[in-house]
């Protein structure tokens, strides 16, 4: 009696990859990479509120070099029109990225963000240090103001 050979474990990204390529391709992405490195292409301050979501092809009219494409970016709402204004470097990164003029145009969506986790609050400043600069702002005569001050030294400390 034969038995069948053990089968090795594999990494995920070999039993995912395919089916992740079909979802990204109906996205009209040509490869994971964009969305994958966008903080790398467009830098921390940009990924931070933009990231994208697809990538629309203009139909091929027969010729040689097809048309650019236009990049369709989600975008967290107050920031919607400092991205607009950053248009110009977005494209260049990105078609830095491909090595070719991949991205005419972009399009913005304005929409929460997928998958972001918002930041966590800062941490309260250390209780000595602000008691510390609260007994050095004895002339300050009203007491919540004092505080205030002094919580505010302390953070600025802290950093």
């Amino acid at each position: 009696m034969n038995k069948p050979p053990r089968s090795q474990a594999r990494p995920l990204r070999d039993l995912v990859g395919k089916t992740i390529a079909d979802a990204f391709a109906r996205q009209g992405f040509a490869s994971t990479g964009l969305v994958i490195h966008w903080d790398e292409i467009v830098g921390p301050e940009i990924a931070a509120h933009a990231e994208p979501m697809r990538m629309q092809w203009p139909r091929r009219t027969g010729e040689e070099t097809p048309e650019p494409a236009t990049l369709v970016l989600r975008v967290d709402g107050p920031v919607a029109l400092e991205i607009q204004h950053l248009s110009g470097v977005i494209i260049e990164r990105v078609n830095r990225f491909f090595g070719w003029r991949a991205v005419g145009r972009i399009a913005l969506r304005q929409a929460p963000l997928v998958g972001r986790k918002p930041k966590a609050p800062p941490a309260a400043p250390d209780p000595a240090a602000v008691a510390r600069l609260a007994a050095g702002l004895g002339e300050i005569a009203d007491t919540d103001l004092r505080q205030a001050l002094a919580r505010l030294g302390a953070a600025v400390k802290a950093k």
